[in-house]
């Protein structure tokens, strides 16, 4: 028997997962790290957090599954993206705190870039905004004299948190990433799939300070603990191959901190003609799949902001029994722009707004409320892809937490009038990940993941009429637009 062990590194933890060659999880361990908020829409991880953290997970889930590292037959790397991480290459240490993906300090940088919104976008097929890479990198080596430093010196590394860990997690400190986290970085030219030197030129970093770039399923190195790193992508294309979503127009949502929907377009990059994002699924060989993607910065992050923030439940299984008893929502429509919004807004300024509120409202009606923003905003995006590409969507691929919802799960199915199917494994970001190293050693080959998804459940809709709903949910979104000057 072959077990795969996956590692992923997400926003608020890390996981070691242990899956069988017939895809069975045999154990998994997590644990969480601290946020850190310096300011009002900063945040940041402390490097050495997640590396630990990591270690921490690999001994345990090693010692749940009564298997040695002699078992273990490849590694497989998954983590959050856009998130950076400064170190030096003598001493190994990091320089700052990372700054991660939600981070909006760059907000005013980003406007300022707007005038190159057209090339950046068709050399990297994202659009300016504090959520990628470049301008946090810009603004580590113009504000942290140990960046500045080690930039001077030529020691300066830069890289998403899959280089973090390779480096941390081989022997010979290997400095690379892959194709999917490169196409992060707003610096990767994903026409000619090389970093771009025009880009490099316009935020002031030399090519020295980034990784080299590698196949997403590859023998990449030994790791400390003995088996081969052999598999990396970005969280959300690993859970797009862990979905098997191979073919053109296979779409997946995944539902976590935040959204993340992805629809796979075939071999050639399909640039938006509505502010969707162009990105690499993965690279194998020489195969290479596109793929075009909205993200939702806020969805399971709403739900702990009615935890933590405003008291109005106790924990997140509750917001289904609430949302079910209130009927309706009451009139009241909620856009949850927190941290501004992305495709197809791309507003950092958007600021979150509860909207038709009266003396009848009620708690129930707020939790709702909030439910159906998650479900109206994946209806807004799909209904994008959908325009974008004149392929129609046949079923929605879902995972994550939120996803456990059962009544956010139905409206879905409802106001998108297709099959809400959720995965019966969970962790298909993992599971993708593993995927991918057990193909570059040979665990399977690509024709036998094909088929092999099991659904848990599929929600039908109902044949109810949404559209109105959903229309005045889009007019209370718009009146959420550039709120924080």
């Amino acid at each position: 028997m072959s077990y795969i062990l996956s590692l992923d590194q997400g926003t608020s933890s890390s996981k070691a997962i242990i899956f069988d060659e017939n895809f069975v999880q045999i154990a998994v361990q997590q644990e969480e790290f601290q946020q850190i908020y310096p300011e009002q829409g900063w945040v940041e991880h402390n490097p050495a957090d997640l590396v630990l953290s990591m270690m921490n997970c690999i001994d345990r889930v090693l010692e749940q599954a009564k298997l040695s590292f002699r078992d273990i037959t490849s590694i497989g790397i998954t983590n959050q993206r856009e998130t950076i991480v400064a170190w030096d290459s003598n001493t190994g240490k990091s320089l700052c705190n990372a700054i991660v993906w939600q981070d909006r300090r760059t907000t005013e940088r980003c406007k300022e870039l707007m005038k190159y919104k057209d090339v950046i976008h068709e050399k990297t097929g994202l659009f300016p905004d504090p959520y990628f890479s470049a301008t946090k990198m810009e603004w580590m080596l113009k504000n942290c004299y140990e960046v500045e430093r080690a930039a001077e010196k030529g020691t300066l590394r830069f890289g998403t948190v899959d280089s973090w860990l390779i480096w941390n997690l081989t022997k010979e400190k290997v400095f690379v990433t892959d194709y999917s986290n490169a196409s992060r970085t707003m610096l990767f030219n994903i026409n000619e799939k090389k970093w771009d030197k025009d880009l490099l030129e316009l935020f002031g970093i030399d090519e020295l300070f980034l990784p080299d770039v590698v196949d997403s399923s590859k023998l990449i190195a030994s790791s400390i603990y003995g088996p081969v790193i052999s598999g990396i992508a970005g969280d959300q294309q690993a859970s797009l191959f862990g979905q098997t979503a191979f073919n053109r127009g296979d779409s997946k949502c995944t539902y976590g901190t935040g959204s993340f929907l992805l629809m796979n377009t075939g071999d050639k990059p399909y640039f938006s003609e509505n502010r969707l994002l162009t990105t690499i699924g993965w690279k194998i060989d020489k195969e290479i799949v596109y793929a075009l993607e909205g993200s939702i910065f806020n969805t399971g992050a709403l739900i702990t902001w009615l935890k933590d923030g405003l008291n109005l439940i106790n924990n997140a299984s509750e917001t289904e029994k609430l949302a079910r008893e209130a009927g309706d929502n009451g009139g009241v429509y909620f856009s949850g722009a927190l941290t501004g919004l992305g495709a197809p807004y791309w507003d950092p300024s958007a600021r979150g707004l509860f909207v038709g509120m009266t003396r009848g409202t009620k708690k129930n009606h707020l939790v709702r409320a909030v439910l159906e923003s998650i479900a109206y905003s994946t209806k807004d995006l799909i209904d994008l892809f959908v325009e974008d590409t004149k392929i129609d969507l046949k079923k929605l691929l879902v995972d994550g937490g939120v996803t456990k919802n059962n009544f956010l799960m139905d409206f879905q199915a409802n106001l998108l009038g297709v099959s809400v199917d959720r995965s019966l494994i969970k962790e298909t970001t993992a599971l993708g990940a593993a995927m991918l190293a057990g193909l570059a050693v040979g665990v399977w080959t690509k024709k036998d993941l094909e088929g092999r998804r099991l659904s848990e459940i599929e929600f039908k809709p109902n044949g109810k009429d949404l559209s109105g709903s959903f229309e005045k949910w889009k007019e209370a979104t718009k009146r959420s637009l550039d709120w924080k000057m």
